[in-house]
């Protein structure tokens, strides 16, 4: 979610270190971040904030040839560099955090040289340093058990379902459906025992792959509307997201306090563009707002 514009919420923008970085699947990377800063982060960050599961940051990255070094002074370099050299903010979600270590843990889904943050991650070494601002959230399980559970996503919203797993209560049930490209992809859960995990692939045995969000969709559409209503988490590309609307909230009629439900990211566009369309009729999950 790529914006240059100042930081909008969640305090001053702040540096952390690469501490180390770890292969979680094949197209998953988690950064560990720690440094001077994590103490200065925790203590300005709004606690209800850092509650969330889906607690994320905004990351600046710069073109490595220009040798910027954060943090960055954006309203300066806007002065001297042309808007295509300009840092540009993507958008993650906080998987942990250590305060043990004073560390925290972020993954980036990387597709070899696809984007900025997935070929940072990929590439990144102990010591370097990454500016950021936040927290934002808004989900955090509710610690009711008798209410069922649906949590969908892809391996955007991977992230932020994992932690709301380890959040929901023990003795919780529901279903939880997560597209990724193949069984190389899966990774490990923990999850109370009465939440099943379901595994869903684009590739195809022939070697193709079907397009991001639609085999989330179809399973989804395949499920009986669920008796009583599920407390809903679904993240992730538009498109899937403005479809699971009509089913989940049109259809089965569940409420949207009940429903957390929002696009991580646009097929076919870059993050400025899809943060710039958000507004828009076509990038809208929920009319009017």
């Amino acid at each position: 979610m790529n914006e240059t514009s100042r930081p909008r919420r969640g305090g001053p923008a702040r540096v952390l270190t690469v501490e180390r970085t770890e292969r979680i699947s094949p197209h998953l990377v988690r950064v560990h971040l720690g440094g001077d800063d994590f103490a200065a982060f925790m203590g300005e960050a709004d606690p209800a904030r850092l509650a969330k599961t889906d607690k994320y940051v905004k990351l600046l990255f710069s073109k490595p040839e220009l040798g910027l070094e954060p943090p960055y002074d954006l309203e300066e370099l806007r002065e001297r560099l042309p808007l295509e050299d300009l840092p540009v903010r993507r958008t993650y979600t906080i998987r942990s955090i250590d305060t043990a270590t004073g560390t925290l843990a972020i993954d980036f889904v990387v597709h070899g040289d696809e984007g900025v943050a997935g070929p940072w991650a990929a590439a990144a070494t102990p010591g370097e340093r990454l500016c950021f601002s936040g927290p934002g959230g808004m989900f955090e399980p509710t610690i009711d058990a008798q209410v069922p559970r649906l949590y969908l996503g892809d391996e955007s919203a991977l992230p932020a379902i994992a932690a709301a797993l380890e959040a929901t209560p023990a003795s919780a049930t529901g279903l939880v459906l997560i597209e990724v490209g193949d069984a190389a992809d899966e990774i490990e859960l923990a999850h109370p025992s009465g939440l099943e995990v379901r595994w869903l692939h684009r590739g195809r045995a022939d070697g193709s792959a079907a397009e991001h969000g639609t085999v989330l969709v179809e399973a989804v559409r395949a499920l009986p509307q669920p008796d009583p209503l599920p407390e809903v988490f679904a993240h992730g590309e538009r498109g899937a997201m403005q479809q699971l609307r009509v089913l989940l909230h049109d259809t089965w009629g569940i409420e949207r306090r009940a429903l957390s439900l929002s696009a991580y990211w646009a097929l076919g566009r870059a993050e400025d563009g899809f943060q710039a369309e958000k507004r828009s009729p076509a990038g809208q999950i929920f009319a009017g707002e």
